[in-house]
């Protein structure tokens, strides 16, 4: 099967994440995203690696007998929610058996390697359950009218105005209208990616599930030719106010952004109205957020998830961990940490992300908690500095797992028990991997959903590492009289000679395409690693290119690019 072939077949199966396996008449296999199992679909290759075929799906020419649910307006047209169509229960079964094959595939079936898989926690909310939206301003084609919504399904450009969109609740479907209404009325320009010109970039609206507050913030560049800001500012907080909600507004922001990177950045915010923050409440404790904390995004699915784990924890001993010291590696806002503090001496969080750790402290501080520690830092390095040792650990990193080298270190404080919390099946099987080949053992897997209607899912490990009930020390010797040598000295004069991890081309090609979403090529990574004084002599070929004219990477794939080096520390 070439590049360019237009084909039809029966989706098998599908894997995570979203990879539909559909099965020709002729028995070849194809990957085709987007799709659900049952279905017969039209599909075009896009890519052929290593004898095996990725295709772009065309059209659904049959649907799945699973698909009995009617969908909203815009699925097909918007790049979430492919499963909509699938009952609740039908979709829960599906990411189960998804996570399964790859959890067995790294480590093997349940009965292979002892542990227990639970099953799967359904969220409380199967629609209305997202408390944050990101929404983008641009057109839905070329030259099209203002829209304000999610990106279409396989563009970088074009949008859909998500005006019915069934994840969120009432009130964020009011604020995106009201607000499309008064900015198309005003003819205001939206920031075009390719020019980088025009004023409107992002509405970011956020509402506690608890509460009911809400706080909307508007993320424009600082381009205001054309009109007067402070009084377009007005007119668009009169026109969010006055409409109706069944929560109440607790504050209206405006955060400019020149960035040239299709992300919410914070180059400055000002209030328009009432407050920069809201309340969220979670399993009895509360929590300060700002427009840009992180928070997870289902507050009544977060509630399961860090029940599922608390309850990994403690087991049926609920004073497991009284005059203990626990690390919550990857602790955001310190949410999980918090949930623990009462029953422990002390909970130690660890997070890279400045912002989140002084709203963790905050919190803390505000829930009566004098037992938790935040450290800004990355997990890698501040292990190394901190004093007090775990006798538990707590995982919850970021969509592309735990640092090989940081693995490491956390495997070395030798804890009996750690509990592992994922937002990506695929890293996670990676990382238990590791962690089997190093002594630790699976015990329980379990899952929770925290995104109905998509294939995202969380799931919750727990780990053991039983020590040995007594030690034989003994001391080995080379060499002879007073030239003998111990051998643990040999081995530390080892590890001062071993050579640093080769980072490639491809690590961090793939480090962005993970993070960012795009791909960077060769030779791009090459002349930013020549313009920073850095060797180029594992890419000859890159170099040659660099002599060649062509287009040099944009600002926003430089910075890319550094922050790989940076990561694999490089720079």
């Amino acid at each position: 099967m070439k590049k360019g072939f237009r084909g039809t077949g029966t989706v098998e199966r599908v894997d995570f994440p979203n990879k539909g396996i559909a099965v020709t008449d002729d028995g070849d296999r194809v990957i085709v995203k987007n799709t659900i199992p049952g279905q017969k679909v039209e599909f075009v290759v896009n890519k052929v690696k290593h004898q095996r075929a990725e295709g772009r799906l065309m059209e659904v020419i049959e649907k799945s007998p699973l698909e009995t649910e009617e969908p909203c307006p815009h699925f097909g047209m918007c790049g979430g929610c492919t499963y909509q169509t699938v009952p609740y229960e039908k979709q829960l079964d599906m990411k189960l058996t998804q996570v399964k094959k790859l959890i067995s595939d790294a480590i093997g079936t349940e009965k292979e390697s002892g542990y227990e898989f639970i099953g799967i926690h359904g969220s409380p909310k199967k629609s209305e359950y997202r408390n944050k939206m990101e929404f983008s301003f641009g057109d839905e084609y070329k030259d099209g009218p203002l829209a304000l919504g999610m990106h279409k399904r396989g563009s970088f450009y074009d949008l859909v105005t998500v005006s019915d969109c069934q994840i969120v609740d009432e009130d964020f479907r009011t604020i995106l209208k009201a607000t499309l209404d008064y900015f198309s009325k005003n003819n205001i320009p939206y920031f075009h990616r390719a020019t980088h010109k025009g004023y409107l970039r992002h509405l970011l609206v956020r509402k506690a599930t608890k509460t009911g507050e809400i706080i909307v913030d508007l993320v424009t560049t600082t381009q205001t030719e054309g009109f007067n800001e402070e009084e377009l500012l007005a007119g668009f907080r009169y026109e969010l106010l006055t409409r109706h909600y069944d929560g109440r507004f607790k504050g209206v922001l405006h955060t400019k952004n020149d960035s040239v990177a299709d992300v919410v950045k914070n180059e400055g915010t000002e209030v328009l109205y009432g407050d920069s923050y809201f309340y969220e409440e979670l399993l009895g404790l509360k929590f300060k957020i700002t427009p840009f904390s992180f928070f997870q995004t289902n507050s009544l699915g977060a509630e399961v998830l860090y029940e599922t784990a608390r309850e990994f924890i403690l087991g049926d001993d609920k004073d497991s961990l009284n005059g203990k010291t626990v690390y919550d590696l990857y602790s955001g806002t310190g949410t999980i940490a918090q949930l623990m503090a009462p029953v422990c001496k002390e909970v130690v969080g660890v997070e890279i992300v400045e912002e989140a750790v002084c709203a963790a402290k905050e919190n803390a501080v505000l829930n009566g908690l004098d037992n938790c520690k935040f450290i800004a830092g990355d997990v890698l390095k501040v292990l190394d500095e901190i004093e007090e040792k775990p006798d538990y650990i707590i995982l919850d990193p970021p969509r592309d797992g735990i640092h090989p080298k940081a693995i490491g270190k956390i495997i070395e404080y030798g804890v009996e028990n750690m509990v592992y919390i994922s937002c990506k099946p695929t890293s996670l099987a990676r990382d238990l991997q590791i962690f089997m080949g190093r002594g630790y053992r699976v015990e329980k897997i379990c899952c929770v959903d925290m995104f109905p209607n998509t294939y995202h899912v969380e799931t919750v490990v727990l780990l053991s590492h039983k020590k040995a009930d007594s030690y034989i020390h003994i001391d080995v010797e080379f060499g002879e009289g007073e030239g003998k040598i111990p051998v643990d000295s040999i081995a530390k004069r080892a590890e001062a000679y071993k050579p640093k991890e080769k980072v490639t081309y491809k690590m961090i090609k793939e480090y962005i395409e993970a993070k960012y979403g795009f791909k960077v090529h060769t030779a791009y990574i090459a002349e930013v690693k020549r313009n920073l004084g850095l060797p180029m002599y594992d890419a000859p070929n890159a170099v040659e290119e660099l002599k060649q004219p062509r287009k040099h990477p944009t600002p926003e794939k430089v910075e890319a690019i550094k922050d790989a080096l940076r990561y694999f520390a490089v720079i």
